[in-house]
């Protein structure tokens, strides 16, 4: 199950990365859902082993991310409310 666990923090963690190199090469606006949504997934995988190992900074820190994440992967955008 530990390999489990690597596979799904490393997983979660290449998300986050990915939504955020797009974010400053310019591919990718922080309004878009896809990247809203790559850090929800991704903090929320790594949530998910933060707390299988009862690591409560990671919790916190990643619980918050996905939080923070959740409202611009849900807003309407401009174009689609017309």
């Amino acid at each position: 199950m530990q390999l489990f666990d690597q596979l799904v923090s490393l997983v979660g963690a290449a998300l986050i990365l990915v939504a955020y190199l797009a974010l400053q090469r310019g591919w990718m606006p922080r309004e878009s859902r896809l990247y809203n949504a790559l850090n929800f997934v991704g903090s929320g995988l790594l949530t998910y082993v933060a707390v299988k190992d009862r690591r409560m900074g990671f919790i916190i820190l990643e619980a918050a991310w996905a939080l923070l994440s959740l409202p611009g992967m849900l807003r309407r955008t401009r174009a689609s409310a017309q």
